[in-house]
């Protein structure tokens, strides 16, 4: 694989992607959830940069893609770690790819904040997008981002 030289983060995660990508962008968490692994931030921090940003910036979309990212990334782990990467159920229908309803944990965080989305909005926004409004709507994540977030789409 060649490395890519477009970066795929999102402008509120520069805070932790400038300093050597110390956290896991949705870039890279969306990849991992359509490779079936689980990637530790342990292990992701036992990754150099160019690594992580090579998991960032390699295609996974086409069924070839995603088998080649999944390849390299359990070689990745092993390499690094010497322990197998933890591997995951590859979900049929995600959430984030639900076209017909606003999802019930993005609608939850909406209320706190008392903003709303219109069905048009989230269908107009792209699978990383829905993805990372997702993960940052869930339970016990870092509200900080969410706004940052909504902003950056358009919606806030």
């Amino acid at each position: 694989m060649n490395t890519i030289a477009v970066k795929n983060y999102f402008q509120f995660e520069e805070d932790f992607v400038e300093n050597n990508v110390r956290c896991i962008p949705m870039s890279v968490r969306f990849k991992l959830d359509a490779c079936g692994i689980k990637l530790k931030l342990a292990e992701w921090s036992r990754l150099n940069v160019m690594e992580r940003e090579n998991l960032a910036n390699f295609p996974c979309e086409a069924p070839d893609e995603i088998l080649q990212y999944r390849n390299y990334l359990k070689q990745l782990v092993f390499s690094r770690t010497g322990d197998h990467a933890t591997e995951l159920p590859v979900m049929a229908n995600p959430t984030w790819g639900l076209l017909d309803e606003i999802p019930y944990p993005l609608q939850e965080k909406l209320n706190e904040f008392k903003w709303s989305v219109s069905l048009q909005q989230w269908q107009s926004l792209s699978d990383l997008q829905r993805f990372a409004l997702l993960k940052l709507s869930y339970p016990g994540h870092e509200n900080k981002n969410f706004p940052k977030a909504m902003r950056e789409f358009g919606l806030g």
